[in-house]
């Protein structure tokens, strides 16, 4: 996603103006060693060392699947968490940072959205336009709703692996990606199912010529291994990266430029998960350092992996941190580093939970003994 840059919290220096980002019911599980969880009547965890969101949202109608955190340069106090709704009569909702349903901001009746991301300050109509953009993966769709207003941006014919097998074609996963050459954007999108190379696709974005969007495939490109499925996506503009979920055997990463070729950089993240490797966010702490946050969903955790690698080698990716977390089962996550209010000084951390909300967590908590000096 896009950056912008703001000023350091204690915890950790971060970019002069970044911000960033990325249902099933299932017992609450123990990873070897640790203390056990207890899931309340609530559909949340507790017990030792259970990290606790400070703002729990509405409940959507069906299903919550994947959060994108919406900053508002204007006023950081009144950005905004956009939410999927993942059913065949689903919706895209929109929150407040205290979690409320913003009235008349939800978008419903869409067919199955999946996850969720968002671009900011794209040239449409003649004006720099934040929007998001959803796969719908009943239709083979990806919907574009201008931000805040979450207005239609697309005239329903942005569809996405066509010409592939009736089976391949139901988009899930997407991430944005903004080269920082030229400023041009690509939205790249995993699918239900799909080859075991070229799994995902990118698709360049541009202007219509009548303020909606129309996109041009570049590659697919992508290896799974057939496990189970590839939903999670993110990636990170200024290192040039794309991070993909293979769930169940870890996490692959690749070049985000079309031009820089196919070639897979690196596996990792692939032992200690207890059932399926889901939603990967990044937090920056500066133009090239920070963490990778994947949901060991299973166990109702999340692994942090630092974002430049190590020293010795930059495709290296050592685990740091576990934290579990009161969201259930949680698919999907979001992170920005931005200071929002004095609820979130240090940036907001957002994950589904199965019990149909989302979670927001101080950036603070979430990082633990790793903020200390």
């Amino acid at each position: 996603m896009p950056s912008i840059a703001l000023r350091a919290p204690a915890a950790a220096a971060l970019l002069a103006a970044a911000f960033l980002p990325t249902g099933c019911q299932h017992a609450a599980q123990a990873t070897s060693g640790t203390p056990a969880t207890t899931l309340t009547a609530a559909g949340t965890n507790v017990g030792p060392g259970v990290v606790q969101p400070v703002v729990v949202t509405d409940p959507v109608r069906y299903d919550t699947d994947d959060p994108a955190i919406w900053v508002n340069r204007a006023n950081p106090a009144q950005s905004l968490v956009i939410g999927t709704d993942k059913d065949s009569d689903g919706g895209l909702y929109v929150f407040d940072l205290q979690g409320k349903e913003v009235p008349g901001k939800t978008v419903h009746g869409l067919k199955r959205p999946n996850n969720v991301d968002i671009a900011y300050g794209f040239p449409l109509g003649g004006r720099p336009t934040d929007f998001a953009l959803v796969t719908e993966r009943e239709t083979g769709l990806l919907r574009a709703f201008r931000l805040p207003d979450m207005t239609p941006l697309d005239h329903g014919n942005l569809a996405v692996f066509t010409g592939d097998a009736a089976g391949e074609r139901m988009p899930m996963g997407i991430a944005l990606y903004t080269r920082p050459t030229d400023h041009a954007l690509f939205a790249v999108v995993s699918r239900k199912t799909g080859p075991k190379q070229g799994y995902l696709a990118q698709y360049q974005l541009a202007d219509d010529g009548q303020g909606q969007l129309n996109m041009t495939l570049v590659r697919k490109f992508g290896t799974w291994s057939g496990n189970k499925e590839i939903e999670s996506v993110a990636v990170d503009d200024e290192l040039g990266f794309i991070y993909y979920s293979d769930e169940g055997v870890g996490v692959r990463k690749y070049a985000a430029d079309p031009q820089q070729g196919n070639t897979e950089l690196a596996l990792f993240a692939r032992t200690g998960f207890a059932e399926d490797h889901e939603g990967i966010s990044i937090y920056k702490t500066g133009p090239r350092t920070g963490y990778l946050l994947v949901s060991d969903q299973g166990a109702s955790q999340f692994r942090l992996f630092p974002r430049q690698g190590t020293a010795a080698n930059p495709n290296a990716y050592p685990e740091l941190r576990v934290v579990k977390v009161a969201a259930h089962f949680s698919d999907g996550s979001d992170v920005t580093n931005v200071p929002l209010n004095a609820q979130f000084p240090h940036g907001l951390f957002v994950a589904m939970s199965d019990n149909r909300t989302f979670h927001y967590y101080r950036w603070e908590d979430m990082l633990g003994q790793l903020a200390k000096p």
